[in-house]
């Protein structure tokens, strides 16, 4: 559905590096983070011994400055440690470098400097291409800037960092990715969700440059991301990713398109975890998921709004599974007529509707969203050790999108409601929100925090107050090591107490 582009056949400027640091760094062992074991993988050090090697803060950015003093982005999504990606990069400045940081705990510095180039000449890129009429924005005119190697890299986040001859810096993420999850927990990046709000040409799956009418159909991994597309990493993500390092997890490390692609990738996983704004699913990806968790893997989802939005993918010049396609309407979607079991509307509109209560347990249900978490269910197993009761309350930790029981949509029995907040959705509407346990016959057991805040709050969000952060690590830490150890509803089965919330009620028995 696009053009073929010459800029495929330009050189590149090849570079090789590799840079860690030794053994023996800094590494917290409070008791939240005990109890936690791991085997060391011959095909990668084991995450503790990884987070003990020498941290910096220097991942941050210290300049950002506007996006055309640099910017860039990776011809892969994803690569197994050892393969090389392009990167493609853009600088108003003479020159520039690139720092690859892997994301992780590391002492509470979170990130470890893993590679950097050498000097490289500077050059300003042409323009954004708009290809109609899907209005989809690419670099199709840029020229790569280098390749990079990525071998001894470890599995894991990444953040390239660009930083020019004037001080500017912008990233460029990229996932090196797990091979095998047997045994692990495995951490996906839902980076179709990063490039569904990535604006950066002046379209998204949101607007274009008149508003809704004229949006993106479809949105290409051949582009920069602007800030509303990175900060889908930076804010729903990475805490996350920081908080189970720091738990010494076996985990592994995907991306949309690899649990979208691979049906085999997940077999034998312990556990398969949603960060945090993970709303643009495929049909793939969605029976991937329920044929885990049918098979025993655990899910979490540490988010709200998850499995929204119904996606299928497209290649670019740049490869398969680089274009993310989402009308977010039947009437305009070309297979509509051929096979409307992938038409790209909402997972719970017609002509095939499959709410995503079918694999989350909670539906979807405010934006804007801001209240207390209010906890009713306190004898729950999530919630040991955190000494709340019933009624205990967190300010601002539900929002800025919810979800709620809604028992009109297929819910998982059995249900466990563990929270219960009144929402006031916007100026109109007053509505509930909630988080839920619920297990299948297969012993696993699935997590929806039901708010998009779980994340922030595990990153010490200035929002909440220090109460709030040690009840979010609380249970969060509870749900990990739980869901490492196996299939988590053979030893926690959920107790269904759906039907006195579904109208958002209170529970008249003691919980």
């Amino acid at each position: 559905m696009g053009r073929a582009v010459a800029w495929l056949v330009a050189a590149v400027v090849l570079v090789t590096a590799g840079c860690s640091g030794p053994v023996g760094g800094p590494k917290a062992s409070p008791s939240l983070f005990r109890g936690a074991t791991t085997k060391p993988s011959p095909a990668r050090p084991a995450v503790e011994v990884e987070n003990s090697r020498p941290g910096t803060t220097q991942w941050k950015l210290d300049r950002k400055g506007p996006n055309s003093a640099i910017e860039g982005y990776a011809d892969r999504i994803a690569v197994r440690s050892g393969e090389p990606f392009r990167l493609f990069v853009s600088t108003t400045a003479d020159g520039f470098r690139a720092v690859a940081y892997r994301i992780g705990w590391y002492g509470g510095t979170g990130g470890r400097e893993v590679w950097r180039s050498p000097a490289m000449p500077g050059r300003r890129q042409p323009k954004p291409v708009v290809t109609r009429p899907l209005n989809t924005v690419t670099a199709a005119a840029w020229k790569p800037s280098m390749t990079v190697r990525t071998t001894g890299w470890p599995e894991g986040n990444y953040l390239v960092k660009l930083i020019s001859t004037a001080g500017y810096e912008r990233y460029v993420p990229v996932t090196v990715r797990s091979t095998d999850t047997s045994g692990k927990v495995v951490l996906v990046n839902a980076v179709t969700t990063w490039q569904a709000y990535n604006l950066w040409g002046g379209y998204d799956l949101y607007q274009g440059p008149t508003g809704f009418a004229d949006r993106s159909r479809a949105v290409s991994f051949d582009r920069p991301y602007d800030d509303a597309g990175i900060s889908r990493f930076m804010t729903t993500e990475r805490a996350a990713v920081v908080f189970a390092e720091r738990m010494k997890l076996p985990l592994a490390y995907i991306t949309d398109v690899e649990l979208s692609t691979e049906p085999r990738l997940l077999t034998g996983a312990r556990a398969v975890i949603s960060l945090g704004h993970d709303e643009y699913w495929s049909k793939a990806m969605r029976d991937n998921a329920i044929r885990a968790r049918d098979a025993g893997t655990n899910l979490a989802f540490l988010g709200a709004n998850a499995v929204f939005r119904h996606i299928r993918f497209a290649s670019t010049p740049h490869g398969a599974n680089r274009l993310v396609v989402c009308y977010k309407s039947v009437s305009e979607d070309p297979l509509r007529n051929r096979d409307p079991s992938d038409t790209t509307q909402d997972w719970r509109q017609p002509p095939d509707p499959r709410p995503e209560s079918e694999l989350t347990g909670l539906a979807y249900d405010c934006f804007p969203a801001d209240a207390a978490f209010v906890v009713v269910n306190p004898r729950n197993w999530l919630f040991a050790r955190t000494g709340v009761r019933k009624g205990t309350s967190f300010p601002h930790l539900v929002g800025v999108e919810s979800d709620r029981l809604d028992l009109s949509y297929p819910t998982p029995r059995p249900i466990e409601i563990l929270s219960n907040s009144p929402v006031q959705c916007g100026a109109q509407r007053r509505t509930w929100a909630n988080s839920s346990y619920y297990t299948v016959d297969s012993g696993a057991g699935v997590f929806d925090a039901g708010t998009m805040r779980w994340v922030p709050a595990l990153a010490h969000s200035k929002r909440f107050d220090a109460r709030t952060w040690r009840f979010v690590e609380g249970v969060t830490a509870n749900l990990l090591r739980a869901f490492a150890a196996g299939p988590a509803g053979r030893t926690h089965p959920a107790h269904d107490n759906a039907d006195q919330y579904s109208h958002g009620g209170q529970a008249s028995s003691s919980d």
